[in-house]
């Protein structure tokens, strides 16, 4: 559990660093934590671990973007979040019932693909900034609004994270079974 904590700690901190260096917008490990809580951890406390992270940092990027570009985050767009969140949670246990390296990498995919067209549909919906047609929605998946980077920008760097940081974190798993004499975690059932 301490290491776990850790974890969560380090990756709400990595959103927040994130926030303040442009190059790493939306790079985050914390969809990658979701997914790979769903595929490897069986107690559902451990689940929450995302969420509390996603919950608390969100607080915080709403107040920064509040204050310096005097826009706010709608309380649909977290839900919008949450529910990509919980379904990358979902999208892990279907892939741990049908465990295979395919699986976890279309899986992650899935999710990334899953957040940035739920999300960005979510924008184009509640924003008067977008045209409420194709070609708005178009803008909102793309290039977005004016004042920030395209949105396929942001689309970039959370397909990249959800790669590296899913890999990282099965990697780990990985190597803690191979340690404890145990054959892979991706090959049968988890005990954690």
């Amino acid at each position: 559990m301490p290491i776990a904590l850790v974890v969560l700690i380090l990756a709400a901190a990595w959103r927040i660093l994130a926030l303040h260096v442009p190059e790493l917008s939306n790079f985050s490990p914390l969809m990658a934590l979701a997914f790979c809580s769903g595929i490897y951890f069986r107690n559902r406390w451990l689940w929450l671990a995302p969420f509390a992270a996603l919950m608390l940092t969100d607080l915080y990027i709403d107040y920064y973007y509040a204050t310096q570009y005097h826009y706010h985050w709608t309380a649909g767009g977290s839900v919008v979040r949450t529910l990509c969140f919980a379904s990358a949670v979902g999208l892990g246990r279907i892939v741990s019932t049908r465990r295979s390296w395919l699986n976890f990498f279309s899986g992650a995919l899935g999710g990334s693909l899953l957040f940035y067209l739920a999300t960005n549909t979510a924008s184009w919906l509640g924003d008067a900034g977008y045209a409420p047609t194709a070609a708005g929605w178009w803008q909102a998946l793309t290039v977005g609004h004016p004042q920030f980077a395209p949105t396929f920008f942001f689309f970039r760097n959370t397909l990249a994270s959800d790669l590296i940081f899913t890999a990282a974190f099965a990697l780990a798993m990985e190597s803690a079974a191979q340690r404890r004499g145990e054959c892979s975690l991706l090959a049968s059932r988890p005990t954690v």
